[in-house]
Formats: C-alpha cells, sequence, structure tokens
C-alpha cells in the first residue's frame, strides 16, 4: 500500500548531547533510521509498529526506515516526522527559495509498505481508522464502511446527520436510540448514568472550542453528557446538577467574557441556591501578561466552593498556550466519569476519543508557512501611525475562514533585543537549550520559541524564586498591588533581569521561567469569496518609548519592519463563532471599528457584496486625522456612492477642537439606531476594550433610554436582550 505524507525532520531531544558521540554507532544510526507517523495513519495503512517502509522522493531520493508511532495530543495525520541525520537529508530539496538554505520542513514524499525481508510490498487488508473505531463490530461491509467514511470526510453540518439519522431509522422502521453516532454499543441507554454538564464561556471561541472536544469525546465514550453555554443557560436547573466541568476565559482586566457575563453576575450577587450535592471542576483560560489573570475562571471556582459544591478536581489556569494543559485536564474530567459511572453501576471507556481536526491539516499546534505578498502602510504623510494592509497567500493550504474569523500569527523575536537579553544575563547564545522535547542553541529559542519580552506576575514569581530575591517577592504581594502595576508597566524581561540580576544561574532554568511565543490573533480583514486563496490583515503597528527604552509590539513590528515580500510566516485559522454575521441575509447590521477595529467590516461588507445580501450595512468609522488615517478611504467612499453602505459615519478626533469618537455620532444618530434596533438589526462592536467598547456600550444604553422611552434598568434589560439573541457582538482587544 502507498500512500503520500509530508516528512518533517526534527532535533531530537536526544541529539546534539551523548547520541551525537559516536555517529557510526547503532543507537544514532536507530534514531535517524525511524519515521513516526500517526497512529491512525499506521492503522489506515494497515502497518505495525517496527515495520520496514520505503520512503521515496520527487527527486529520485529513497531510503528503508522502521516505523513507530507518534505519541502526544499534537500529533497530526499526514505528517512523518523523523531526527535530522543521513537519511532526512536525502529527501532536502536543492532548491533554497531565496534563503541560502535547503527546504528541509514538510517535504512529500511516498511511502510503500510494509516491506518483506526480499524489500517487496507485502499486501494487507485495509483497516479502520482510530476515530472509526466505533464501526469495527458493526455488520456493514468494508466497502460499506468506506463509503460511510467518504460520506463522513464531507464535513456534514449538523442539520444533515440529524436528517440522516431519520431517514436511515425510517427506513429500518425503528425510533432512534439514544446513543451519538460513534458512541458505545448500539442499544446502549445512557440515561441510567449520572449527568455532566460541561458549562462554558467564551468570547474569542477558544472555551467554546475546548468545550465542545470535551463533549464529542464524552459522548465517543458513552457518557451522559450535556453541553451549555453560559449566555444560555437556565439557572433554574442549578439545584438538579450532579456533575458540572466549567471552561471559561478572562478578557482584559479580569472581566469575564460578554456571554458569561448574566450568569457571573446571578452567582456574584448571591443569588445562586446552595449546590452541596454537586460535583465539579474548573478550566481557567486567560492571559499570564495581564495581573487578574483567569479571574474569572477563579471566579466561578470560588462561586461553587462557597456554595457547597465540592471540588472533584483542582482548578487548572492555562496560558495562551493552554493546548496541553487542556488536553490532560480532559482526560482527568473523563477518567472521572469513568470511575463515577462504574460506582452507579454502569461503564463507559476511561480513555479520550480522537477528535477530528479541522480537514486542512492546518491548526494553532501545527501552522501553514504563508507567503506573504502585498505589504503597505495605508496612513498618509505626517500621521502619527502606522497601519499595514498586508496580503497573505494561502496556496494551496486548504485553509478557509468566514468573515469574523481570526489569522493566528508566530512573530520571531526582534534580533536587536535577543543579544540585549544575552547580554543582561552573560549567557552565551551558542549554549543547548530544551524547549518542547527540542533542543536548540539558546540564542534561536530565544528568536524563536519564547515570549521574552512580557512581564507578568506569573514569570517574576518563577523569576524570584530562581534568584532568591526577597525584594520582588515583596513586590508580587497582595498588599503591594499599585507598586507592582507600576513597575510592570511599560517594562519588559530585560529591565526585571537589569534591576534584578539573575547572577549565575543556567539557561535552561531561565528558559523555564518564559512561557512558549504565543501566537498573536488578528480580526481577518477580508473575505475569501472577494479574495479566494488569500486572507487579508489590518495591522497597526505599536512602538513606544518607556524608561528610556524604545519599545515595540513584538507582532506588530515584526509584521510591519521585520519581513520581506514573499517571505513565509507561520498562520493558521482560529473561527470565531461568537462574531459572524447574520444567517439571514435580508437582516440590517451597524458596525462600529474604528482604527484597525475597521478590519472585520471590511470582511463582512465584502461578504455582503459578494453573496447578493440585500439587508442594509451601517459603519462608524473614526481615527485621528481624516486627511492621513482614513483606512481604506477609497473603498468604503465607493461602498457608499454604490449603495452597499447604507450610512457611513465618520468621527476624527483631531480634526477639530472639540474631540469627536464614534460614541459622539451614534448619539447623533440615536434615533435611527433605535428605529433599526426594532426592525432587528444586529450591532457589532471591534476595537479597543478599555475604552472604546465601554464608551459605546453607555452609548446604546442612552440611545434606548432617550429614543425608547425606557429608564435605565429597562434599557440595560433591552440591551442584555440583544446580547441574549446574539444580535450584539463584539471582538475587543
Amino acid at each position: 500500500m502507498s500512500e503520500t505524507l509530508l516528512l518533517v525532520p526534527v532535533r531530537t531531544s536526544r541529539q546534539g548531547t551523548s547520541l551525537n558521540a559516536g555517529k557510526l554507532k547503532e543507537e544514532y544510526q536507530d534514531e535517524t533510521s525511524t519515521v513516526e507517523l500517526h497512529p491512525d495513519d499506521i492503522t489506515r495503512l494497515g502497518l505495525q509498529k517496527g515495520d520496514k517502509i520505503r520512503m521515496l522522493s520527487e527527486n529520485s531520493a529513497e531510503a528503508v526506515v522502521t516505523i513507530k508511532a507518534q505519541k502526544g495530543a499534537d500529533a497530526i495525520p499526514g505528517l512523518a516526522f523523523m531526527a535530522y541525520g543521513p537519511v532526512s537529508s536525502r529527501f532536502m530539496e536543492a532548491d533554497t527559495a531565496g534563503t541560502g538554505m535547503p527546504i528541509s520542513k514538510h517535504m512529500p514524499i511516498t511511502i510503500e509498505g510494509p516491506l518483506s525481508e526480499d524489500g517487496t510490498v507485502m499486501e494487507v487488508t485495509a483497516s479502520l481508522v482510530a476515530s472509526d473505531a466505533s464501526l469495527a463490530t458493526s455488520p456493514l461491509s468494508p466497502e460499506q464502511i468506506n463509503l460511510l467514511n467518504k460520506l463522513n470526510a464531507t464535513s456534514l453540518k449538523t442539520v444533515q446527520t440529524v436528517w440522516l439519522s431519520g431517514y436511515f431509522a425510517a427506513q429500518s422502521g425503528a425510533g432512534l436510540g439514544s446513543m451519538e453516532f460513534g458512541g458505545t454499543s448500539a442499544g446502549a441507554d445512557v440515561s441510567s448514568l449520572p449527568r455532566m454538564t460541561i458549562l462554558f464561556g467564551s468570547e474569542t471561541g477558544n472555551s467554546e472550542e475546548l468545550a465542545n472536544e470535551l463533549f464529542e469525546k464524552a459522548k465517543a465514550n458513552g457518557c451522559n453528557v450535556c453541553l451549555e453555554d453560559m449566555m444560555d443557560y437556565d439557572t433554574s436547573k442549578l439545584e438538579n446538577e450532579e456533575l458540572m466541568f466549567v471552561i471559561v476565559s478572562t478578557q482584559g482586566e479580569g472581566d469575564p467574557p460578554l456571554t458569561a457575563g448574566k450568569l457571573h453576575g446571578f452567582f456574584k450577587n448571591g443569588e445562586a441556591p446552595q449546590l452541596g450535592n454537586l460535583k465539579y471542576s474548573v478550566l481557567a483560560l486567560g492571559d499570564s501578561s495581564y495581573e487578574f489573570y483567569c479571574q474569572t475562571g477563579k471566579d466561578f471556582d470560588g462561586f461553587l466552593e462557597n456554595l457547597g459544591a465540592t471540588r472533584v478536581l483542582d482548578r487548572v489556569d492555562a496560558d495562551l498556550d493552554f493546548e496541553e494543559p487542556a488536553e490532560q485536564w480532559m482526560e482527568d474530567v473523563l477518567e472521572f466519569y469513568a470511575d463515577v459511572a462504574e460506582q452507579a453501576g454502569g461503564s463507559v471507556q476511561a480513555a479520550g476519543s480522537t477528535v477530528s481536526k479541522d480537514k486542512s491539516g492546518f491548526s494553532k499546534t501545527n501552522p501553514y508557512f504563508a507567503s506573504v505578498s502585498l505589504n503597505i502602510n495605508l496612513n498618509g504623510e505626517g500621521s502619527a501611525k502606522e497601519t499595514r494592509h498586508i496580503e497573505i497567500e494561502l496556496g494551496d493550504s486548504g485553509l478557509s475562514y468566514e468573515p469574523g474569523d481570526a489569522l493566528g500569527v508566530y512573530p520571531l523575536n526582534n534580533i536587536a533585543y535577543v543579544e540585549e537579553l544575552l547580554a543582561a544575563l552573560q549567557m552565551d547564545g551558542n549554549q543547548p537549550v530544551t524547549v518542547s522535547k527540542q533542543t536548540l542553541p539558546l540564542r534561536d529559542a530565544f528568536l524563536h520559541k519564547l515570549d521574552i519580552t512580557a512581564l507578568s506576575r506569573v514569570n517574576m514569581e518563577k523569576y524570584a524564586d530562581l534568584i532568591g530575591s526577597d525584594a520582588i517577592k515583596t513586590l508580587l504581594e497582595k498588599q503591594h498591588s499599585k507598586q507592582f502595576n507600576e513597575y510592570t508597566w511599560g517594562r519588559e524581561m530585560i529591565d526585571l533581569v537589569k534591576d534584578y540580576p539573575a547572577g549565575d544561574i543556567s539557561a535552561q532554568d531561565f528558559v523555564n521561567v518564559l512561557r512558549k511565543m504565543p501566537a498573536r490573533l488578528y480580526s481577518i480583514a477580508s473575505s475569501l469569496k472577494a479574495h479566494p486563496g488569500q486572507v487579508h490583515l489590518l495591522v497597526g503597528a505599536v512602538r513606544y518609548t518607556a524608561f528610556e527604552r524604545e519599545r515595540e509590539g513584538v507582532c506588530s513590528t515584526f509584521l510591519a519592519e521585520r519581513i520581506e515580500e514573499n517571505q513565509q510566516i507561520a498562520v493558521y485559522v482560529h473561527a470565531n463563532k461568537n462574531f459572524s454575521l447574520p444567517d439571514d441575509p435580508d437582516t440590517p447590521i451597524i458596525m462600529v471599528g474604528p482604527g484597525t477595529g475597521l478590519a472585520p467590516f471590511r470582511a463582512f461588507l465584502e461578504e455582503r457584496k459578494a453573496t447578493n445580501a440585500s439587508g442594509e450595512n451601517w459603519l462608524f468609522f473614526g481615527d485621528q486625522h481624516q486627511a492621513s488615517d482614513f483606512l481604506y478611504a477609497d473603498e468604503l467612499t465607493k461602498m457608499h456612492e454604490d449603495g452597499l453602505l447604507t450610512h457611513l459615519d465618520l468621527a476624527f478626533s483631531r480634526d477639530q477642537k472639540d474631540k469627536i469618537y464614534v460614541q459622539t455620532r451614534i448619539m447623533e444618530k440615536a434615533k435611527t439606531i433605535y428605529e433599526w434596533f426594532e426592525k432587528g438589526a444586529y450591532f457589532y462592536i471591534c476595537g479597543d476594550a478599555e475604552r472604546m467598547a465601554h464608551d459605546v456600550h453607555k452609548a446604546l444604553i442612552d440611545t434606548v433610554v432617550q429614543e425608547g422611552d425606557k429608564t435605565q434598568h429597562e434599557a440595560e434589560a433591552y440591551i442584555d436582550g440583544l446580547l441574549e439573541n446574539r444580535r450584539y457582538q463584539r471582538d475587543v482587544y
């Protein structure tokens, strides 16, 4: 059997140390002539661990290697990993793509196997992949199973799967059972098992994505499980809950996601009943560079504990690189439920099942290396800003996106800052360190792998413990929060190292203080229908001076000044279900997006034009000066002239004595805005969360008070109703 995969040579944690001592030794030869495949690929191809296979490339390279299975949650089907060495070097391409280095990643190879002792390919029987294991004991023939797999690979919508379920049930004359496709054995009844509720609160989609993943795994394992969005949760059900697993993010300075605000207030205001029969655990998502890291998750953990609920698993606080701790927490949840089910006289699988990933194969943990084809400054002469329009080619990646989604970008740190940090630490940049099981020089780790700028309570605590600094520990004490905030504002890791010298510490110990380089999310500024094969970004370069040092945003300046045309950058699509166009194309929409907050609304407008949507469109845009800061001025003006934009209201704050902002324009048009609300309009905000979004929210309430003849409380309830009906959506940062 043959298959085409992508070969990814890597440096293993054993290379560069003892394993390289004697490269003719059998141990080294074994390490560098073994290829790791995803377990699903091994099963699907009828292979087994230890089989010999032949690898072939387009440039006629050939090698016989031994296979073994990839381990860990980050394993990706379709990729073949092997250690750098004489075998992997055969497959490197001569083309350097202008870099001076041969292409040595994601190289297409064909594999043949398993091989017999004489090198011929043996015949094997096709097997079901792990994700289809529930079909293995079915009465279906292999041909019928293949047809089902092909149908499932077309990404069926929920309504389509429900229709198919009903169709086959009608064909057989049987009613629909309680199990889901891919669940426990036919006829299994999970209603007698304790019910598990997965409750999530999400703004950018991470919590929702994890909640859905846990839900699918729990279903596949045969659990009695339900999935609840905090926005829609009926609090009257609380007293009857048995098991609750909460996944929630934190926004800005400790605030709950917009969708979780109402439930958070319900608990905070003391309206919740005692919950002595409830068992629970919390997965909290956050960003450790903010002072109130994972605060909303901590709040819900405390709310439930204070109401008498029993915490059965410790709360997990997960940073931007949340994948590994989240995966472990989910495994612990499923194992706990298996024990509970057994005590109740039932049984479920304890291990999590495989959940399908993006069909492109590219994701946050396996980004696509895309070329930048255009990178221009949209600001005019005399502007105090630099806002880049960036066009990125998606090639044959298979990546797709919807208006409202974001693009994750992995930046490189500025080499000048890297060298300055190495000098402050008095460390040799060539010494080896290990990051995520990969061994590489310290300089490369600083440049490519680690967040070496952000200063947070988390990494300051680690650094204080590492160097034994009582002064830093005192600064971190709760009663000194004002001094902590004053110190961390505008400072970076290098300032901490200079103010509190590390002394004689190892490079590896310092690396362990830092978090991995997080991707930055940028609202996509294009419609795929209008720009096939491309994704556009609108990025404001961040630069400022603080404490006599020039500072810069790591990713914004990477995109603005440190990449060249056709250079490749690591990207992935981040779906945002909480920020999307109405399903009904006739629905009017109001968009508020000053500055780079305009990005998703350019995508919205392009999408509505491409789909001939008839709904009215109203845009509020603002910046400092119309002459130099009117982003996409020609495009928006033409959209307005052509009637695509029903209304275009502009607010340029510095063009007159009294500053005018988008919220000023909103109050000027309060009567018409309320009329649009009354006929079903959706309202969107994108941009600054700290000031703009807060002021616009207040303007909305004032609009409803003024034009709807309502009290303050009634107006707030009116806006809450828009939120609950998904007619008020925000993408703020």
